[in-house]
C-alpha cells in the first residue's frame, strides 16, 4: 500500500542515505548550492493534522523543510502551524487569492495583503506558492500579471523562481507521482523524462543512483494515511475527485 505515511518516512531516510540534504524552499533561493540537495515542499490543501504528523517525523531525523498552509476554514490552524515553525519548519502562504477574488485584481491583492500580515505573526515568511484551486476557472498566478510580489518583501514563489531543467520536480498531487492526467495546475515544464508511479519507485530511482542531484518535491499531508482504514477513505474520496478532474482537463484540451 502507498501512500501511508510509515512509507514517507522510509523515502525520507533512503534520500538521506544516498547523501541528499534537505533544504527549506526560503533556504534553498537565499543560499544555492550544486550539492545533492532536496527542497521537499509541502502543500497544505486540507488535514494540518497530518501536516504535524509529517514534521514531527522530519525534525526527528534532522530535516527542515517547508509548509504552505491555505487560510480557509479547516486548515488555518494557528496552534499547529506555530508548532511546525517551532520544530524548526518554514511555514508560508498557499495562496489562492485570484480565486477567492473571483478574477478581480483589486480584491485579491487586497486579500492577499491582508492574509500575509496574518502569517508574518506566525513566521517571517518570504516565500509564498500558489494553490491550485484545481476546481476553479482561475488561476491564482495571474495575480502576478499586475503586482509584482517581491514589492511585498517576498523572495521567491517555486512556480516563477525554480528552473525545473535544473531542479527535477515530483509532487503527490491528486495522489499519485507527476500525473498530469489528474493535475490540472500542479505541473512544471520540464527537460527531465523519469517515470514514477509509486513512492517505491521514488527509492529505487534513489538507491540506483540515477536521481538528478536537486530535487523539489511536492507533499500534500492530506494524501497520506497514518493506517489502513484512513487509507481506504482517501482512496475512495480522490478515486472520485480524479474522475471529476480527468473530465475537466479533457474539456479543457477540446476547448482548445
Amino acid at each position: 500500500m502507498d501512500f501511508l505515511i510509515s512509507k514517507y518516512a522510509i523515502l525520507l531516510k533512503s534520500l538521506q542515505s544516498a547523501g541528499f540534504f534537505y533544504k527549506t524552499f526560503e533556504n534553498f533561493i537565499e543560499n544555492p548550492v550544486k550539492e545533492k540537495c532536496i527542497i521537499l515542499r509541502h502543500d497544505v490543501d486540507r488535514n494540518p493534522q497530518n501536516a504535524l504528523i509529517m514534521a514531527k517525523i522530519e525534525r526527528s531525523l534532522g530535516i527542515k523543510t517547508t509548509y504552505y498552509f491555505r487560510i480557509v476554514t479547516g486548515v488555518w490552524n494557528e496552534k499547529i502551524m506555530k508548532e511546525i515553525v517551532t520544530l524548526g519548519h518554514e511555514v508560508a502562504y498557499h495562496y489562492e487569492d485570484f480565486t477567492i477574488g473571483e478574477g478581480n485584481f483589486e480584491k485579491a491583492i487586497n486579500h492577499f495583503e491582508t492574509q500575509l500580515s496574518r502569517f508574518r505573526k506566525i513566521y517571517p515568511l518570504k516565500t509564498i506558492c500558489m494553490h491550485g484551486s484545481p476546481m476553479s476557472k482561475w488561476d491564482n498566478r495571474k495575480l502576478w500579471e499586475k503586482y509584482d510580489y517581491h514589492d511585498y518583501g517576498i523572495i521567491a514563489e517555486p512556480y516563477f523562481d525554480v528552473d525545473f531543467n535544473e531542479v527535477f520536480y515530483i509532487t503527490d498531487a491528486s495522489r499519485s507521482w507527476n500525473n498530469e492526467k489528474v493535475s490540472i495546475r500542479d505541473k512544471v515544464e520540464t527537460n527531465f523524462n523519469i517515470s514514477i508511479k509509486s513512492t517505491q519507485d521514488i527509492i529505487d530511482i534513489v538507491n540506483n543512483g540515477e536521481m538528478p542531484g536537486q530535487v523539489m518535491i511536492n507533499i500534500h499531508p492530506h494524501n497520506w494515511a497514518v493506517n489502513n482504514l484512513e487509507w481506504l477513505k482517501i482512496f475512495m474520496w480522490q478515486g472520485m475527485k480524479n474522475t471529476v478532474k480527468r473530465v475537466i482537463i479533457k474539456s479543457k484540451k477540446k476547448s482548445k
